[in-house]
């Protein structure tokens, strides 16, 4: 029986309870107050004097009228022998069956207060238990068996990951054809666990397991198995493994397998005992005396750096499968999944949409479609075109544009000419990735932003392009020296230095990059630590050794620094060129800055978005007085690049 068939059941059994009560008191109430109620004395007076025409006896109840029609009850003791006496008196005596009592509102008066607070009991309980399941169900498992009513996912729907997909088409095939794997002697996998980071499909390539394997397929989370109780972790594994033995071939999909398998003994996560042993349970389930045949267990995280080792262990998780962000032909496929549900129009290229989005995961890229699809709704579109698919990129990558925002004539023309400087250097620098948008619309937390997307997608970075970023990300603060004077130089570049302190210090103690500090590490990694909070061990080093450092990340700096000052001087014609069109146009692109390098005019096609903000004016003298800018701008760069592998 469902919730909603055991709560109607329960409030009608609520309902009789209530009726009878009601008619229980509505009875007691008319026998008290009954009209004409006379004293058993009086009665046998009246008949004496033959005042007395009829009665009729009830029972202990005598009810009857009088010569004159008036009525009368009363109450007669026992064996008083009441109506031979009234016969005598020559009194016309009937008599009526006395009704026995209801013996079921006798039983259900009687029960009502136990009754009652059984059921307030149980409600608590259930609320206690967070509605799942039966009165003293703590210890049943919360796996919720999948079914087509959700939705059925197939390896169709995901794309991207195609080795991750061969690996668990293993599974499947074992599954609905066991005898060609076992015909080698090959055992079936115990447990597979899908690694990556959020957003890459790790959830959806279950479902789709599921849904092309065509058997049970239990999901839970692991949080479901962290109770207040002690103790109910560890049954509520054990019945979840009752429930696969009992419907095998099956699946069990635990998510975020992270929250019960910690490290153990580590001080990770506080070390709760309860999580401990629910974990200690799941280890004797896979791989205890009893054989789970035809259970398989797929796990997923994005910590698989905090699992137990024992959980890891061939014979528990026999394969880990990595899920990771897609490359640009995954990219590619991705967006034509979901572009299925949209209509486009003839201009859209999803090949140059995945171009266009390095690092993007599979989550990513749907809720680029999703923003596209809105703001082409939005204009009141029957398709959605490539422009809309530009705008949504732009959103998501820079955030929304900040139209409405004030800004006085200096302030936007020196972040004019902060993203030109940006878009400048990175042209002239030897191995900068293509420029794609320079803009000074404000977008997020960012007063303006120069956008370079790389050609492919990289996986290592080599010293001179880290050099080419670092004399890019100092190009906006040099151009404002330059133009506007040192003295007049904003805070506009903060998080371009962060930016460049963090990429060079990473630069000597990570990667190797200093001559004089050898290819040794100086940095040690981030270690968790209770609470949530991360502390950065500190590395054993001489103040000597620590002082070298400083001095060769201040070395790094200031020669990217030099790069981008002889740049901009050298080309400084054309960096006023740059810094007008954005001014008129508010928005450029890498082809328009070249053209306009080259001397050639910019063609739009359509209108401006917004009509120019101010008049596009070079600069007369060296120095310009301005409004220290206090936004923050990204200077369009991707995340630090990661040690090659």
């Amino acid at each position: 029986m469902n919730n909603f068939g055991k709560n109607l059941a329960l409030w009608i059994i609520i309902g009789l309870l209530l009726v009878a009560l009601f008619n229980l008191f509505q009875t007691s109430s008319t026998r008290v107050s009954q009209p004409g109620v006379i004293p058993y004395s009086q009665l046998l007076e009246d008949a004496e004097r033959g005042a007395v025409a009829d009665v009729t006896i009830k029972g202990d109840q005598v009810t009857g009228h009088y010569s004159d029609g008036r009525s009368f009850s009363t109450y007669v003791p026992p064996n008083s022998n009441i109506g031979d006496r009234l016969a005598e008196r020559n009194v016309r005596v009937s008599s009526v069956p006395e009704e026995g009592p209801n013996t079921l509102v006798s039983i259900l008066l009687s029960w009502f207060p136990m009754l009652l607070l059984i059921g307030v009991w149980i409600f608590f309980m259930r609320q206690m238990q967070g509605g799942g399941g039966k009165a003293m169900g703590f210890g049943k498992s919360r796996a919720r068996l999948l079914t087509e009513k959700v939705g059925r996912v197939t390896f169709d729907d995901v794309a991207g990951i195609d080795e991750a997909k061969q690996e668990l088409e293993e599974v499947v095939e074992f599954l609905k054809d066991p005898q060609k794997f076992q015909r080698l002697g090959g055992k079936i996998p115990k447990g597979v666990l899908l690694v990556g980071p959020p957003g890459t499909g790790k959830t959806l390539t279950a479902r789709a397991v599921a849904g092309e394997a065509n058997v049970p397929f239990f999901t839970i989370s692991g949080s479901d198995f962290v109770e207040m109780f002690v103790g109910v972790g560890a049954s509520r594994v054990r019945d979840m493994f009752e429930q696969g033995k009992k419907n095998a071939p099956c699946i069990i999909f635990i998510d975020e397998i992270d929250a019960v398998g910690r490290h153990r003994g580590a001080g990770l996560g506080g070390g709760n005992d309860e999580r401990e042993q629910t974990l200690n349970q799941l280890l004797v389930e896979m791989d205890g005396f009893e054989a789970n045949e035809g259970v398989i267990l797929i796990a997923a995280t994005n910590r698989p750096d905090v699992l137990d080792p024992a959980l890891l262990r061939p014979g528990r998780f026999d394969r880990q499968v990595v899920v990771p962000n897609p490359d640009v032909l995954g990219r590619e496929k991705i967006l034509k999944v979901h572009m299925r549900k949209v209509p486009l129009a003839p201009d859209v290229e999803p090949k140059v949409i995945a171009r266009g989005t390095p690092g993007f995961s599979g989550a990513d890229l749907a809720n680029l479609v999703n923003e596209a699809a809105l703001l082409a709704a939005r204009a009141g579109k029957r398709v959605v075109g490539m422009a809309d698919f530009e705008n949504a990129k732009d959103k998501v990558m820079m955030g929304a544009e900040r139209r409405s925002m004030v800004m006085t004539e200096q302030e936007k023309k020196l972040t004019a000419y902060h993203e030109a400087g940006h878009a400048l250097v990175g042209l002239y620098m030897p191995a900068s990735d293509p420029l794609h948008k320079v803009t000074i619309i404000p977008r997020g937390r960012a007063l303006g932003v120069t956008m370079n997307l790389p050609e492919r997608d990289k996986w290592t970075y080599s010293k001179l392009e880290l050099e080419s970023r670092l004399a890019m990300m100092f190009g906006g603060r040099v151009a404002e020296e330059l133009i506007f004077g040192p003295e007049y130089v904003t805070t506009g570049a903060g998080n371009d230095i962060q930016q460049a302190t963090n990429m060079s210090r990473r630069m000597v103690t990570e990667f190797g990059m200093s001559d004089k500090l050898g290819r040794v590490r100086y940095s040690a990694n981030e270690q968790e630590v209770f609470l949530g909070h991360s502390v950065t061990q500190q590395q054993n080093m001489s103040e000597g050794t620590a002082n070298l450092i400083d001095q060769e990340v201040r070395r790094i700096i200031e020669e990217a620094e030099g790069h981008a000052r002889r740049i901009l001087t050298e080309h400084i014609d054309e960096l006023h060129k740059i810094s007008l069109a954005l001014l008129e146009y508010e928005t450029l692109s890498g082809e328009d800055v070249k053209a306009l390098i080259r001397g050639e005019s910019i063609v739009r096609t359509e209108p401006p978005q917004a009509p120019p903000a101010v008049k596009a004016e070079p600069p007369k003298g060296g120095r310009r007085g301005s409004v220290p800018t206090t936004g923050k701008d990204t200077g369009g760069f991707e995340p630090e690049p990661q040690p090659g592998v």
